[in-house]
């Protein structure tokens, strides 16, 4: 009688951070512990459970590998809201904490890291790259090792080097994460079978505005179509990433990572959609609007239209780094006499609690906002109808956050003429239209509606949205790179795509 063989054993983590170095507030262990919109930290076999069924990575990689039959040594997973620098103190009590779990879970048949790829320390401007490389030392030369990352990574060639397999989302709004963990799962069953592949690595010489990354629209609707034309065959893997460009280091930017079965067949891969991306470069563009022109806009747009006009506050978008407290969208929405209209979110804690203890119906004079100190930007002094309070839980349905439940603190609708404002006591990206209705406020029925979002409130809030516009407020995430004062990135890189630079 044939014994029959084991199921290999997977050892699963996941430490993500999408830093903006030029951003007010930096990460420190709490805001690991919260989350900041995604799962808090997690450890041991609860790690399964704070991911299941939301759309990240590790979700789809658990459920690749449970069909597979593998068994599983979850260690740790924890990810954290945009920010500046990840401190010393938190990177480190994770990295350590994830290490030694590791080294208690071997001997495993392979690794499985969810992680982002554009984490930079406050000591450390490669965080992955450190990551990888300690997995790496701990589990020798054998052992397959494979990451998930955002397609808003920044690869480096130590990270290329430490894995076997970097597999990136091909979305944006990123729709398709947990889709990601099963493709990095599919890449891990091959390496388990011995396979080991090629690697081709390139960089792209210019930044990318994430306002223009879009893969529902031009260029990257063409690039990411030519990428899944190419896989298959020769080509086990390919992923293009435009790249976070606000991470200031040597190696912030796009680049391109193949795997195949030659040497010859990854170059060639690499080479053919980098190309094609240095062809688009001049298309990552598009249009822009000042805070009051994208408002009058937005107001002429919604005359007789069947939807609201959405406005995408992008330069205080917290999933870029900013704490969702600037003002100036909100100032020109009053400005301009906007009607049936509403803006979130604003993150406010102390203008939370002022709500709370106004109770429903209430009128309150605030001093809303401001608080990162943003050249151009201010605290917005008025008197505000408390319309509806809220302890800030809820569900985000919608195909970005797939189900990811959110804490966002006391939290308040406030009314102020026509305007609505969507207070919160904690940052969490609007990306969801279950960010509006939980404080009753129908997101369909209104004219206008303000989003600090960049892209991913594009899942949501497209379908329902009657025009789309780009406004510029003050905000920590300039639309174009080549605002931010860059030192440390590597010689020849352009900040922006040469439309914008010219």
């Amino acid at each position: 009688m044939t014994t029959p063989p084991i199921a290999p054993r997977i050892a699963i983590a996941g430490f993500l951070h999408e830093t903006n170095t030029f951003a007010p507030t930096k990460a420190g262990m709490e805001a690991f512990l919260h989350g900041g919109g995604w799962p808090a930290l997690a450890t041991g076999e609860a790690l399964v459970e704070a991911v299941r069924d939301t759309n990240v990575g590790a979700f789809g990689f658990i459920e690749e590998a449970r069909g597979r039959g593998w068994r599983l040594a979850p260690l740790l997973w924890c990810a954290a809201s945009p920010s500046a620098h990840v401190t010393r103190d938190a990177f480190e009590r994770i990295a350590a904490d994830l290490l030694q779990r590791l080294e208690a879970a071997l001997p495993v048949e392979g690794v499985y890291l969810d992680l982002h790829g554009a984490v930079v320390a406050e000591h450390l401007p490669d965080g992955e790259g450190e990551i990888l490389s300690r997995v790496r030392a701990l589990v020798g030369p054998d052992v397959p090792v494979v990451s998930s990352l955002d397609l808003h990574g920044n690869v480096t060639g130590r990270m290329v080097e430490a894995a076997d397999g970097l597999v990136a989302y091909r979305t944006y709004p990123h729709v398709d994460m947990a889709d990601t963990g099963r493709r990095a799962a599919n890449l891990m069953a091959r390496l388990l079978t011995g396979q080991r592949f090629a690697k081709a690595f390139r960089q792209l010489p210019f930044l990318i505005p994430i306002a223009w990354q879009g893969t529902g629209f031009e260029p990257c609707r063409s690039l990411y179509a030519l990428l899944e034309e190419m896989e298959g065959g020769d080509i086990a893997s390919l992923s293009f990433l435009p790249g976070f460009p606000a991470a200031d280091f040597a190696d912030c930017g796009p680049s391109v990572v193949a795997y195949g079965a030659t040497q010859d067949a990854a170059d060639a891969a690499a080479d053919r959609l980098g190309g094609a991306v240095a062809d688009a470069e001049t298309a990552f563009a598009g249009r822009a609007y000042e805070p009051l022109a994208a408002v009058r806009e937005a107001m002429r747009l919604a005359e007789g239209a069947s939807g609201p006009v959405v406005i995408a506050d992008t330069q205080d978008n917290p999933g870029a780094g900013g704490n969702s407290d600037t003002t100036g969208m909100l100032r020109a929405l009053v400005e301009a006499g906007a009607q049936n209209a509403a803006i979130g979110l604003i993150v406010d804690p102390e203008a939370a609690r002022k709500a709370h203890e106004a109770g429903v119906g209430a009128t309150v004079t605030l001093a809303l906002g401001g608080l990162s100190a943003i050249a151009g930007d201010t605290p917005f002094e008025g008197t505000f109808t408390v319309e509806a309070l809220s302890d800030g839980h809820l569900v985000a349905l919608g195909p970005f956050y797939g189900g990811a439940r959110h804490r966002l603190g006391p939290s308040a609708s406030l009314r102020i003429g026509g305007v609505r404002v969507v207070l919160a006591s904690n940052k969490t990206q609007m990306a969801d239209r279950e960010m509006f209705r939980f404080l009753g406020i129908e997101p369909e029925s209104a004219r206008i509606l303000v989003v600090k979002s960049s892209v991913h409130f594009r899942a949501d809030f497209e379908p329902i949205a009657s025009a789309i516009l780009v406004a510029t407020a003050p905000g920590p995430m300039p639309l174009d790179p080549a605002s931010l004062p860059f030192r440390h990135l590597r010689e020849g890189v352009r900040l922006s795509p040469r439309a914008i630079a010219a």
